[in-house]
């Protein structure tokens, strides 16, 4: 589908606001270690095929008018692709990321150097985590998981870095091992979520019931796709493309949903979401 025909569909009082994004391309991308449950050092990556996939990704972003920011990987950093990894845009303030594995702790730098270039007021991370893959903004909160990247102290130091509530969220599935692999943020003035409540502890699931009663729950199956590593920006979500049935209930929400082929680099645990990073005011 493309975004023309997304956007054609009909919506309930849905806009897009337009967003600042950061993306990293993934011109170094392979797997050769493995951090994660997706990743498999034995199978082959086409790191062209991801290339293109990725570009695809930044001109559907584009087509829908956000703005896109390129950040050059570091030399042996293949999973900065992840982008969303490299810290919290929030509250003002950019909130570095501590990455849990050495394989990865170099992203770090070069988001903050990136950040403080523009402006950026940057806090450094003391505490583990792992940034937007773990903690996701909304208007008045940040949903924030922890259980294998994140440590659950960085909660405490983001809500006093920005002002913001800080929602803990435990996760207890490893193939789900950011949160933004098990929930996506649907309209973050409005609070809406999609999130998969079998990745979540009983106590979490819970506190999402409370605060989120008519939030769409997405099947197994459907997240087993990565449907939930998705991005918003309140009227188009951009999803990967096997996850029709996600889809579907994203329509009868009124939101557009806007499938984009990334297989390639799910072979690396991440897709749609996993290569966004928010940039905000």
């Amino acid at each position: 589908m493309t975004l023309t025909d997304a956007s054609a569909r009909p919506t309930t009082q849905r806009a897009a606001r337009p967003r600042t994004i950061l993306m990293v391309p993934p011109t170094g991308f392979v797997v050769d270690y493995e951090i994660n449950a997706w990743m498999d050092a034995s199978v082959p990556v086409d790191t062209d095929r991801a290339v293109a996939q990725w570009q695809g990704l930044v001109s559907a972003y584009r087509a829908a008018g956000h703005e896109v920011h390129l950040l050059e990987p570091g030399e042996d950093l293949p999973d900065m692709v992840y982008a969303a990894n490299g810290g919290t845009s929030a509250g003002g303030v950019f909130y570095t990321a501590r990455f849990a594995h050495a394989e990865r702790m170099g992203e770090s730098a070069l988001h903050e150097a990136w950040q403080r270039e523009t402006g950026a007021r940057v806090v450094v991370a003391q505490e583990v985590n792992e940034g937007e893959g773990d903690l996701l903004t909304l208007r008045d909160r940040v949903l924030a998981g922890h259980g294998f990247r994140t440590d659950p102290r960085a909660h405490a130091e983001l809500a006093a870095a920005t002002g913001l509530e800080v929602v803990s969220l435990r996760l207890i599935d490893p193939r789900y091992y950011h949160l933004d692999t098990a929930l996506t943020v649907l309209d973050d003035v409005h609070g809406e979520i999609a999130y998969l409540p079998e990745a979540f502890d009983d106590e979490s699931r819970a506190v999402l019931e409370r605060l989120y009663p008519t939030a769409i729950r997405v099947a197994p199956e459907q997240a087993a796709l990565f449907a939930l590593n998705a991005f918003s920006d309140g009227l188009h979500v951009f999803h990967p493309a096997a996850a029709t049935g996600y889809a579907e209930q994203l329509r009868e929400r009124g939101f557009a949903p806007v499938p984009i082929e990334l297989d390639e680099l799910l072979k690396g645990g991440g897709s749609v979401k996993c290569c966004t990073l928010e940039l905000r005011d």
